[in-house]
């Protein structure tokens, strides 16, 4: 008994040690993308662009992602997942070191889609998370994955824009690859093997991802929802440094400050996810629905005052944080087979909405202004369906069909 005791005590304490690499592997990678999101203006600066020619970096990071979730993350059932975490992180810290050296937007925005696509591996700690959590706490398990990745987000956002200020945007991706480099040695040293759940040639595997989002119904509304709220998120932050210039005449730095009101989704996420262990996914997705349309109602008075911008990235962050947590567990939960293609469909959508934010409202705040990207996040046009008639829709749904 003292025996099946101190097995029982190790593997607890080797699954604990497992989650801690992973939750810091999720605040590393996490960071890729966001660096930009302060430094867009002191780029355009340097390099004489325009607001619609700079976007193109945020969109392709978000379209990247899209690329590696579609492509990379499904391999996730079929291969040894650990040689697959460290490949992609690997050219991640490559990428992040072009970055640094691009000598032009061409080359910095390819490189963005390389970071992009590899930085997709997040979904990929996610299936093993889910694996090996035990099911009464997978929500919480999630909740904290999840927070890790949006601290490292925070984190990246910050210190992009102190050290553009200070010592140039270059050395931003200078000290994300440095952070890589660090992390696929932890990896290499900590991470163990784990073992495939499908033996399908790759193009199989590719196409049963449609043959689950056919099958299941959780699966398709969680999606099409996050995908909703990703065109709102991913409009926003694709944005705001070039609007904060424009509207009140800040700098990288102080644009890069507004990434602090994200603590306040960060704080939501774990209590998000012990709320979907306890009453299912629709009441929480609700609430995060319901901040996202607040946020936008906010920014609308953007002009005004610094303040309804800091408001309305609190209501943003803790809107799309709290669904997000939900609507991952849903999908993890049902699929227990097939979670790196479940997550494949979820993170399609969310970085396929942030990847249409950010090219929409790009151009529309380089042709019309910051009420224009309000107005997108807000509705379509006159042609569509209201986002905001979509959004109450798919809620409806989801809680009539529960």
């Amino acid at each position: 008994m003292s025996d099946s005791s101190t097995r029982s005590g190790g593997a607890a304490a080797s699954e604990r040690a497992l989650i801690a690499l992973l939750i810091g592997a999720a605040f590393v990678i996490a960071g890729g993308i966001h660096y930009q999101t302060p430094m867009l203006a002191r780029i355009a600066s340097e390099f004489q662009a325009s607001p619609a020619a700079v976007g193109w970096i945020p969109t392709l990071s978000f379209g990247g992602m899209l690329v590696g979730v579609s492509l990379f993350v499904p391999l996730g059932d079929r291969v040894n997942k650990r040689w697959l975490i460290i490949a992609m992180i690997s050219v991640l810290g490559m990428a992040q070191a072009v970055m640094a050296a691009a000598p032009s937007i061409a080359v910095l925005a390819a490189a963005s889609l390389v970071t992009g696509a590899c930085s997709s591996v997040g979904l990929v700690f996610i299936s093993i998370v889910v694996e090996i959590a035990p099911p009464q706490h997978r929500g919480r398990a999630v909740g904290t994955q999840l927070m890790a990745m949006f601290i490292g987000i925070l984190f990246a956002r910050i210190a992009g824009g102190l050290i553009a200020t200070h010592f140039g945007w270059r050395y931003s991706y200078g000290f994300s690859t440095g952070l890589h480099i660090l992390l696929v040695g932890a990896l290499l040293a900590w991470l163990p093997p784990t073992r495939p759940t499908t033996q399908l040639p790759y193009h199989e595997l590719l196409a049963s991802i449609f043959a689950i989002f056919r099958r299941h119904g959780n699966v398709r509304r969680a999606a099409s929802i996050q995908f909703l709220l990703g065109i709102c998120y991913g409009g926003f932050w694709a944005v705001v440094a070039p609007m904060m210039a424009q509207l009140h005449h800040v700098g990288p730095t102080e644009a890069g400050l507004i990434g602090i009101p994200g603590a306040a989704g960060i704080l939501a996420a774990r209590p998000a996810g012990r709320w979907t262990d306890r009453s299912g996914a629709v009441p929480v997705v609700t609430t995060g629905v319901c901040g996202m349309i607040c946020a936008w109602l906010v920014f609308g008075f953007a002009a005004w005052s610094i303040a309804f911008v800091v408001l309305g990235a609190m209501l943003l962050d803790c809107g799309l944080r709290t669904a997000m947590v939900a609507n991952q567990t849903l999908v993890n939960a049902a699929v227990p087979g097939s979670r790196a293609r479940a997550n494949t469909i979820f993170g399609m959508h969310v970085w396929c909405g942030n990847a249409v934010g950010a090219f929409l409202t790009s151009s529309a705040f380089a042709l019309y202004g910051w009420l224009a990207v309000c107005a997108i996040a807000m509705t379509r046009s006159e042609e569509h369906t209201s986002e905001l008639q979509s959004l109450a829709y798919l809620v409806c749904r989801l809680l009539l069909e529960k």
